[in-house]
C-alpha cells in the first residue's frame, strides 16, 4: 500500500511526463429503444486486475444520445448479483420513471421505463439510486454521460462533432487499496480518471472545441481551468444553455453538477496545454481544499496525506493539433433566451437547514441531516401540489460545503446569502454547492407530473452523506384529481360554507398530523399542524371552493370546502 501510494504521488507531481494513456471516448447509443445492460467487469489500471461494474461494458457506461420530444423507452437489465435502480438525473421524467430508491431493479430482471424527452439541450447523467448503496454502485463504475439536444441548440453555430469538436469529459476521483480493489466510503481518493482513464491526454483540433463536463465523484469538487490560464467560455449549466457565454479562467464544479464550455484553440496548433483544478485556489469548508472544514482544527479521516487535496493537479493533457475541414473559429455572442421564474408567483417557500449529527471538531467524520431528520423510506417529507412555484431555502449549519440536488425540476437560484448568482448560474440547475454558514434561495415549478405514492428525492450528492441520510423525499399531487375518501364518520368538518374558519374532527383511528388548504386551481393556501380537533382559520380568504387534505400517518383524506 505504501508503495503504490509513493508511486502515484511521484506520477501526480510529474504528470505532464507520464500522461500515456489515451482518453477513453465512451460509444453512444441512440434510438426510440435504448438497451443499458448493468454488469460486473474487470480493468487494469495497476499491477492487479481490478473488480468494476459498468453499463454495457466493464466501467462506466455509453453516451446516450437525445433529442426534445423523442418518445423513449430504456430497457435497463440488471445482471448484478445486487440489487440497484438507476436514475437519470437531471431530467424531468415522471417519478415512476425517475429511478429513485423506491423503484428498483432485482438481480436478472429488466426495468423498462418510458417517457418523452421534455428537457432543453444539456448535459444529463445516469448513476445507480439504491439507499445506502449509491456511492458503491457508483464508486466501482456505474455511471454515464446523457447529451439531449433541441431545435434552439440546433441553431447555433457550435461544435457537435461527438469525440472530435465535442468531447464528453466524464471526472472522477477514486482510492483503491493495495490489491488495486476500489475502496468505497473512503476519504483518501488520490486517483483522478477522466473517462475511466489514468493520467489521460487526447488530440483536440486547432478551434472551438466543446468540452462537456460531468463531476462523477463521490465527493470531491473541482476548480477547472487552463494551465495557461487561458479564456473558457461556459454555454451551459446542469439543465440548459446560458443567455450568452460565460468568459471565466475558473470553474467550481461539485459532485453531480455539469457545464459546458468552449476552448478557442485557433492558431494554437503545435502547442500543448493542461486542463486542470486549481484546488489549491478552493477556500476552506470544501471536500478539496487544504481544510475541508472551515477550522484548521477539522480533520477527516483519511484525507490527509493526499496530494490532491489543496494542490494544483492535472484532469488532461491536451496536445493541439490542425483544424479540421470547415472548423468554427468564432465563440458566439449570445445564445438562447433565459427567463427565470418570478418569485412574486411563488406559492411557498420551504426551509431547509444543513446541520451535523454531532456538532463540534470532529463533525466532518459523521452524518449530516436535513431539518434534523435522516432519510427514511417510508416518511414523505413533503406533499407539492401539481403547478406549485415554490422557493426552497437552504441554510448550512454545518462546516462543510454540501452540493444539493433535487429530482423532477430545475431550478433558479435567487441569491447566495441575499446576493444575486454569477451569470453562469443563472442558467437551469438542478445542483448548487451551499457553503458553510451560506443561505441559497431558488425557485422551481413543479409541473406536468403528479403520484401520490412514489415520491421524488432531495439530498446532498456527497454520495457518503447522501447513503448516510442526508436525503429527503416530496410527492407533487393533484389534491382536484382524488376523490374524498371515507366518509363514513371518519371525519367531520364544518360549517360549510364558512367565512372564518373550519373545524376538522377526526375519531380516534385518525388522528390529524396536518392540513393542507389548497384553491379550486389547486393552489396551496395554507397550511398548518393538526392536534386530532383542529381549527382552520380562513379569514380574508377569497370566496369560493377549496380542497383540503388532511393528513395522518399514511392516510389522507380530502374534503371540499366552501368560503363564503
Amino acid at each position: 500500500m505504501q508503495v503504490r501510494a509513493f508511486i502515484i504521488t511521484l506520477l501526480f507531481f510529474t504528470s505532464n511526463a507520464y500522461s500515456q494513456n489515451q482518453l477513453i471516448i465512451p460509444d453512444t447509443v441512440s434510438g426510440p429503444v435504448i438497451n443499458l445492460t448493468l454488469q460486473q467487469g474487470t480493468q487494469t489500471f495497476f499491477t492487479n486486475p481490478t473488480q468494476t461494474l459498468g453499463c454495457n461494458g466493464p466501467l462506466l457506461g455509453p453516451t446516450i444520445l437525445l433529442n426534445q420530444g423523442d418518445q423513449v423507452s430504456m430497457m435497463v437489465n440488471n445482471q448484478l448479483p445486487d440489487t440497484t435502480t438507476i436514475h437519470w438525473h437531471g431530467m424531468h421524467v415522471s417519478a415512476e420513471n425517475d429511478g429513485g430508491p423506491h423503484t428498483t431493479i432485482p438481480p436478472g430482471t429488466t426495468w423498462n421505463p418510458a417517457f418523452t424527452v421534455m428537457d432543453k439541450a444539456a448535459v444529463y447523467w445516469y448513476h445507480p439510486h439504491l439507499h445506502m448503496h449509491t456511492n458503491e454502485h457508483v464508486s466501482k463504475g456505474i455511471a454515464g454521460m446523457i447529451i439531449v439536444r433541441d431545435n434552439d441548440e440546433g441553431q447555433l453555430v457550435l461544435p457537435r462533432t461527438y469525440g472530435l469538436d465535442d468531447i464528453p469529459l466524464v471526472i472522477q476521483t477514486k482510492d483503491f487499496d493495495a490489491n488495486d480493489q476500489i475502496v468505497v466510503m473512503s476519504n483518501s481518493d488520490d486517483v483522478l480518471m477522466t473517462n475511466g482513464t489514468i493520467d489521460p491526454y487526447t488530440s483536440l483540433p486547432a478551434q472551438v472545441v466543446r468540452l462537456r463536463l460531468l463531476n462523477g465523484s463521490s465527493q470531491r469538487v473541482f476548480n477547472i481551468g487552463l494551465s495557461n490560464n487561458g479564456p473558457m467560455y461556459q454555454i451551459a449549466s446542469d439543465g440548459g444553455l446560458l443567455n450568452a457565454p460565460y468568459q471565466t479562467t475558473r470553474i467550481m464544479l461539485a459532485p453531480g453538477e455539469r457545464a459546458e464550455i468552449l476552448l478557442n484553440l485557433t492558431g494554437m496548433a503545435g502547442q500543448n496545454i493542461q486542463l486542470k483544478s486549481y484546488a489549491s485556489e478552493l477556500p476552506n469548508g470544501i471536500y478539496g481544499a487544504t481544510n475541508p472544514g472551515m477550522m484548521p482544527g477539522m480533520v477527516m479521516t483519511g484525507y490527509n496525506p493526499n496530494p490532491m487535496n489543496g494542490t494544483n493537479f492535472d484532469i488532461l493533457d491536451i496536445n493541439i493539433i490542425n483544424a479540421t475541414a470547415n472548423a468554427i473559429t468564432t465563440i458566439p455572442a449570445t445564445l438562447v433566451s433565459v427567463v427565470p421564474l418570478n418569485p412574486a408567483n411563488s406559492n411557498i417557500t420551504r426551509n431547509l437547514t444543513f446541520s451535523p449529527v454531532q456538532p463540534g471538531p470532529n463533525q466532518l467524520n459523521g452524518q449530516f441531516w436535513i431539518n434534523n431528520t435522516s432519510f427514511n423510506m417510508n416518511v414523505i417529507n413533503y406533499s407539492v401540489p401539481i403547478d406549485n412555484t415554490e422557493i426552497w431555502e437552504l441554510f448550512n449549519q454545518s462546516a462543510i460545503s454540501h452540493p444539493f440536488h433535487i429530482h423532477d425540476v430545475q431550478f433558479y437560484i435567487l441569491s447566495r446569502n441575499g446576493v444575486a448568482p454569477a451569470l453562469n448560474e443563472a442558467g437551469r440547475k438542478d445542483v448548487v454547492l451551499v457553503r458553510p454558514q451560506e443561505t441559497v434561495r431558488f425557485i422551481a415549478r413543479f409541473e406536468d407530473f403528479h403520484n401520490d405514492t412514489v415520491p421524488y428525492m432531495y439530498h446532498c450528492h456527497m454520495l457518503t452523506h447522501e447513503d448516510g441520510g442526508m436525503m429527503g423525499q416530496f410527492v407533487v399531487t393533484n389534491p382536484l384529481g382524488l376523490n374524498e375518501g371515507d366518509v363514513n364518520g371518519t371525519l367531520m368538518v364544518y360549517p360549510s360554507p364558512s367565512s372564518g374558519y373550519f373545524k376538522i374532527q377526526a375519531n380516534d383511528r385518525f388522528v390529524i398530523d396536518r392540513v393542507e388548504m389548497y384553491s379550486i386551481e389547486g393552489r396551496l393556501h395554507a397550511e398548518f399542524t393538526g392536534n386530532g380537533t383542529s381549527q382552520l382559520f380562513v379569514e380574508g380568504a377569497p370566496d369560493g371552493f377549496y380542497i383540503l387534505r388532511i393528513f395522518s400517518g399514511d392516510k389522507v383524506l380530502v374534503r371540499k370546502v366552501l368560503v363564503e
